[in-house]
């Protein structure tokens, strides 16, 4: 969130803008145009000059615009605070005004864009260049008033102290000269100025201190006087807004022996005035100037005056003077602690904050079979067991305490294997290999698990042999034979991964011929495709219609012949070389569509009779009458 507006660029007025936009178009775009240009360079030379223009004219007003905060999304209090200094519905119209400027000079460039693409002559696109130019200063002029308000905005805005609504904040309000500023001074470093007049904080001033390693801000308002918020100005508006806005711990200042001006019941009377302000903040009353008057000093009316304001609920009541520094920080300390229980209190009244914690905990529960309960089981050796007393001397060690014996953390390891259950203890520290005679040891935990294996997958023949998988019924049902199917399918499939494998550890280091040099014949592909479980009676059907197709005669016999030389060729090519004539084109209409583009382009270069970077031309700013003429023998350094 932002809360103060230091870097808005400055806002210039109306000559300035148009002196720094024409300079900087004037040395940009020199005028480099002569009479006996071609009329296209012409055109486009003030077609150029009215762009740069309008788009210098634009970046000024985008900058603007996009330099102020938008109103409707700063927080509600910098929008009430910028509404009473600023009046809101001036400074929209005129940050519009700017912006409608932008968009009509935009405008007017496009049209004078559009009527130099059909100038005639260096005189008639000049004076559209300068018709132009003329009506795009003739708006920038008429924004006069608009520049000059922001600018004072923006001073202003730069001099804004910055409060942030949301963090831990002390508000200190109550009539003028009642010693708010004088509060502020004693327990903040802000240089807020105190006279012994009312009105002499006339705008917001804040400052800052630390409180249990914390930071708070502490806001010093200008006084209020007790009457309608119509009839009530700026100075006194900021304050109101502050206090209904912010969230803090409100200190409603009074001044008891009536110094600054204002009675004690007129004191009290703007207390409830503005109470319904406080609603969902913490509240103290603070009596000021207690070294001068004690409340126990005042008269019984006076006294139950005070009474109207203790009765509040939730308002507290405490004596501070700024003579006496312990009675203010007693106050501030006591404010503090009153904000931050209340900030706490708040936050445990939220539910988000709980449900984003229960979110995020989730308690598994068996989902019950039957009717039977089945409570936590306990075992009976920890029910038995004696409650755990570190003060006990004869209390049973725990791992912390074997740690501390031993040297505490950093110096004693726990021993991980401690717990093994092994039929010998003296096996538990032995280092376990992980390779053994080049072969992993955790594959071959078991030293008779071929043996076992092997005396399986006899079982399993024997029992096969015997009949024991036969059915009752003579008739085997498909599914059955599926079963059957796939399993001898796994067999041929494991011992033909078995035999590759031997296979590839037979060619040590051999030659391996490269699979696209591989042949294979239709057969093979089938009964690959078939062993995926795929249909290859269309494919088989496919192949025997493109066999009969196949009778080639003698002059296709020569066309493959040549075609198979040609490739052969094709390969021997370096590798590196590239072919311009068919890269990045799929078919032929491709290529002639790139070859019609390529004459296309090179159709301008000959109509400029092939003007290229090794032609010799002058420019324009070479003197055409040296070039004049033929060229005799001499030196071509006209210096």
């Amino acid at each position: 969130m932002q809360l103060s507006w230091k870097d808005i660029p400055t806002v210039p007025t109306g000559p300035d803008l148009l002196d720094i936009v024409l300079n900087r178009t004037q040395r940009k775009t020199p005028t480099v145009i002569r009479p006996g240009f071609k009329i296209t360079r012409i055109r486009a030379f003030y077609m150029r000059k009215v762009k740069f223009t309008a788009d210098g004219f634009s970046e000024k007003f985008t900058d603007i615009i996009s330099g102020f905060p938008n109103i409707n999304d700063v927080h509600p209090f910098h929008r009430d605070l910028m509404d009473t200094l600023y009046e809101k519905n001036h400074y929209k119209v005129s940050l519009a005004a700017i912006s409608k400027a932008k968009t009509l000079i935009e405008q007017v460039s496009r049209d004078y864009v559009r009527l130099l693409k059909f100038g005639q002559s260096l005189y008639q696109c000049k004076q559209l260049k300068r018709a132009a130019l003329g009506r795009m200063a003739t708006i920038v002029k008429k924004l006069k008033d608009p520049l000059v308000y922001l600018e004072q905005v923006r001073q202003h805005l730069g001099r804004l102290p910055s409060i942030d609504p949301n963090t831990r904040t002390l508000l200190i309000c109550g009539y003028p000269n009642v010693g708010k500023s004088s509060f502020l001074r004693c327990i903040t470093k802000a240089d807020v100025d105190v006279q012994p007049y009312a009105f002499t904080t006339k705008s917001l001033y804040v400052g800052h201190f630390d409180y249990k390693y914390l930071r708070f801000q502490a806001i010093d308002t200008p006084g209020i006087l007790d009457r309608p918020t119509e009839e009530m100005n700026n100075i006194e508006m900021q304050s109101i807004y502050a206090v209904a806005h912010l969230r803090s711990c409100v200190l409603y200042f009074m001044d008891l022996s009536e110094q600054c001006g204002f009675s004690i019941e007129a004191q009290v009377k703007l207390f409830h005035s503005i109470k319904p302000l406080f609603a969902n903040k913490s509240v103290m009353v603070v009596m000021n100037k207690s070294d001068i008057i004690k409340p126990e000093h005042l008269d019984e009316e006076r006294q139950e005056l005070l009474k109207s304001v203790m009765d509040v609920q939730g308002v507290e009541i405490m004596h501070a003077s700024c003579h006496e520094e312990e009675n203010v920080m007693q106050v501030r300390n006591h404010a503090c602690e009153k904000l931050l229980a209340a900030r706490i209190d708040q936050k445990f009244k939220s539910t988000a904050r709980v449900n984003n914690v229960l979110t995020k905990i989730h308690v598994a529960r068996p989902q019950a079979r039957d009717d039977m309960e089945r409570p936590a089981y306990i075992p009976d050796s920890a029910r038995s067991s004696e409650r755990y007393d570190p003060n006990d001397p004869e209390r049973r060690l725990l791992a912390k305490d074997i740690e501390i014996e031993n040297g505490g953390a950093g110096v004693y390891n726990i021993n991980l294997k401690d717990k093994y259950m092994l039929e010998d203890d003296d096996w538990k520290n032995d280092v376990m290999p992980e390779v053994l005679d080049g072969k992993n040891v955790y594959d071959f935990l078991d030293p008779d698990i071929a043996a076992k294996l092997q005396a399986l997958e006899d079982e399993e023949e024997r029992l096969e042999a015997e009949g024991f998988y036969d059915s009752d019924s003579e008739i085997e049902d498909e599914e059955t034979a599926d079963i059957r199917e796939k399993a001898q399918w796994i067999r041929n499939k494991q011992k033909q991964m078995i035999n590759d494998a031997r296979h590839r550890k037979a060619l040590n280091n051999r030659a391996v011929m490269p699979r696209e040099h591989v042949k294979k014949s239709f057969n093979q592909m089938e009964e690959h495709m078939e062993s995926l479980g795929h249909d290859t009676k269309a494919l088989r059907k496919a192949y025997a219609k493109s066999k009969k197709d196949t009778a080639l005669s003698g002059v296709d016999i020569l066309r493959k012949n040549q075609e198979m030389s040609a490739s052969r060729k094709s390969h021997k090519a370096p590798v590196n070389k590239s072919d311009r004539l068919n890269d990045g084109i799929a078919d032929g209409a491709l290529r002639s569509q790139a070859e019609r583009m390529a004459k296309l382009q090179r159709r301008e270069r000959n109509r400029m009779a092939r003007q290229g970077e090794s032609d010799r031309h002058a420019t324009a700013a070479i003197p055409k009458h040296l070039f004049s003429g033929k060229r005799g023998i001499g030196s071509n350094d006209r210096r």
